[in-house]
This record gives structure tokens, C-alpha cells and sequence, in this order.
């Protein structure tokens, strides 16, 4: 066991649903403007320390657990920097620190897209809150209400500056949605795009569902119309709402929606967004989860969603259907 590591010999429950809905964490927040509490609770506490410089990485052991330190052995910040992510089911304290990782002897830094799919339920629930919360401190130096310089309030949950103006962490929702033809058995398709932002290696194409923000005044059903609309001129219909999860990337809210489309109809697609869409069977998506190899129109292999992400949530319950 790498030096630093602290064990809370809690249980990890298996729950379906996308890897980074899942947590074992009792957030605890009646705890975070308690002073004393919390400088009590440092001293024994279980901190996680993360990079966001580094693209919000952290130490994972060889079998794939978080490495958490002892205050001693953690990086050294000042008590304001201490993010209280909550309590464990034992009462253990667990706070994170944002700071270079230190070298460890039986761990390697990963970031939460290389590992999220991996991890149980209770480090996906730990690394999803601090690499969120983290990624917002460091986006917020400033208050957007005065301009002024903000300092970290409530044990990280919010932040404050001179005036006394007052912000809290924001999540930007945003709906993704496996666009299918409803055809139950191998021979079923769903609506798979490449977006034209992606970069990956040279010989393969990554296709997944369809996603994009909700704009102001706009609901996440309205959302799901618009965006198909918008990306690859379908009309839908049968939206269902399906699961959600925390893409802290830097801080969205993944809203997994299913829908229905009629695959006669042409598929336009908006090409500042989308390089390429087409409809999938689920034999073809079969045989790429399987280890084998489907190929575009001009030879590239067919990529899937990695799979900390929802996207692979959802064309894996739409495949075992």
C-alpha cells in the first residue's frame, strides 16, 4: 500500500446508473461554517489532493482507489484553501487541497475522464465533488457582481469579497440525448455524431450522442428539440428522460434524455458542430464494445464515449435493451 494512503473500511454499494452519479458522501453542510468543528475535523481528516493546473488530476493506486493523505502528509496550503468535501459513512472527514501532486511509490496521477468508469462508489462520489468544487475556485478569483478580489468562505462552499458580496459554486445544465428509431433487436439504430471540436488519434473517429447547453429560459425537454434541430435537422419525438450526472468539465450538469427519429428522414448536419452523423445498428455497436472493428465511409474506425461519461451510459443501457 502506497505511504499516505488512508483507509475508512467503508462498504461501496453497487448502484446502477452513469459512474459519476455515484456516492457514499453525506456532504454534511450544516458542518461548513462551523470553525471549530472543522479545524478539528482537519486534524483527522482524509484529504484529496488534486491538480487543477494539471487538468484536475489525482493519485490513483494500482487498483484503481483514490490515494487520500493524513494532514501531515498532505501538501501544506493555508486553512482557507482546505475544500470540506464532507463525511464518510464511518464519520471520517474528507477534505481536498488543490496543489501539485506529490510522487508516491505505487500510484500514478489520472485524470476523472481516464478513471471516473473505474473507480467505486465512493471515490467517484470524492473526485467528482472536489474536482468541480476545485475547478470553481479557481475560475473565481474575482466576483462577477463587483470585480473585486474574492477569498474562500464556508470550508470552500462559497466565496466573499471586500464588500461583503457573496457567490456560490454554479452548475451549467446542459441535456444529452441518444437519438434511436425505437426498433427493439439487433437491427435497432440510433443517431450517433462526431463533433467537429474533438481531436483523438488519427485513425479513428469518435461518434457519440448529441448534447449542448440549455440556454436561459429554456427547459431541458426544449433543449433536447433544439439541439437536434440545430445539429443534425431531425425532428424528434418520445423524449424520456433517462439519468443525469455531474461533468465537472469544468462544472456541468449532464441531463441524459432518450429520443425517437424516423431514419428515412435525412440527416443535415450543422458543420460547424457535427463533421459527420449516422445512424448505428445496435449489431454494429455490438462489435465495437466487443473489441471490433466497424469503419466510416472513408476508412477511419468508429470510436465510442469514454466511459466515465454519460454518453457511454446511455448507448450501453440502449444496446442491452
Amino acid at each position: 500500500m502506497p505511504s499516505g494512503r488512508v483507509e475508512d473500511g467503508s462498504s461501496t454499494r453497487e448502484r446502477p446508473g452513469p459512474p459519476l452519479a455515484r456516492t457514499t458522501l453525506d456532504r454534511s453542510a450544516h458542518r461548513r461554517r462551523d470553525a471549530e468543528w472543522l479545524a478539528a475535523a482537519w486534524e483527522r481528516a482524509r484529504v484529496l489532493v488534486l491538480d487543477t493546473r494539471s487538468g484536475g488530476r489525482t493519485l490513483i493506486t494500482d487498483d484503481n482507489r483514490l490515494l487520500l493523505f493524513t494532514p501531515e502528509n498532505a501538501p501544506d496550503v493555508p486553512p482557507e484553501s482546505r475544500l470540506f468535501l464532507g463525511e464518510e459513512p464511518d464519520g471520517g472527514p474528507v477534505f481536498a487541497v488543490d496543489a501539485p501532486l506529490p510522487s508516491v511509490a505505487g500510484a500514478r496521477p489520472a485524470s476523472l475522464r481516464d478513471v471516473g468508469h473505474q473507480l467505486d462508489d465512493r471515490d467517484a462520489g470524492l473526485m467528482t465533488t472536489a474536482l468541480a468544487l476545485a475547478n470553481w475556485h479557481a475560475a473565481s478569483g474575482f466576483s462577477p457582481v463587483s470585480g473585486g478580489a474574492t477569498s474562500a468562505q464556508e470550508a470552500g462552499w462559497s466565496r466573499i469579497d471586500a464588500g461583503g458580496k457573496q457567490v456560490w459554486p454554479r452548475t451549467d445544465p446542459a441535456m444529452i440525448v441518444l437519438v434511436h428509431d425505437g426498433v427493439p433487436g439487433p437491427d435497432g439504430r440510433c443517431l450517433l455524431g462526431n463533433n467537429a471540436a474533438w481531436t483523438g488519434a488519427p485513425d479513428i473517429r469518435r461518434f457519440s450522442c448529441l448534447a449542448g447547453y440549455v440556454e436561459p429560459g429554456e427547459s431541458a425537454e426544449a433543449a433536447v428539440i433544439r439541439e437536434v434541430a440545430e445539429e443534425v435537422g431531425l425532428p424528434i419525438a418520445g423524449i424520456s428522460y433517462v439519468a443525469s450526472q455531474p461533468w465537472p468539465f469544468p462544472g456541468s450538469l449532464m441531463l441524459g434524455f432518450n429520443a425517437i427519429a424516423d431514419p428515412s428522414l435525412p440527416v443535415t448536419v450543422d458543420p460547424e458542430e457535427i463533421v459527420e452523423a449516422r445512424w448505428f445498428t445496435r449489431r454494429e455497436i455490438g462489435t465495437i464494445v466487443g473489441g471490433g472493428e466497424v469503419l466510416t465511409h472513408d476508412g477511419l474506425r468508429v470510436g465510442l464515449p469514454m466511459g466515465a461519461s454519460i454518453a457511454h451510459y446511455l448507448i450501453a443501457t440502449w444496446l442491452a435493451e
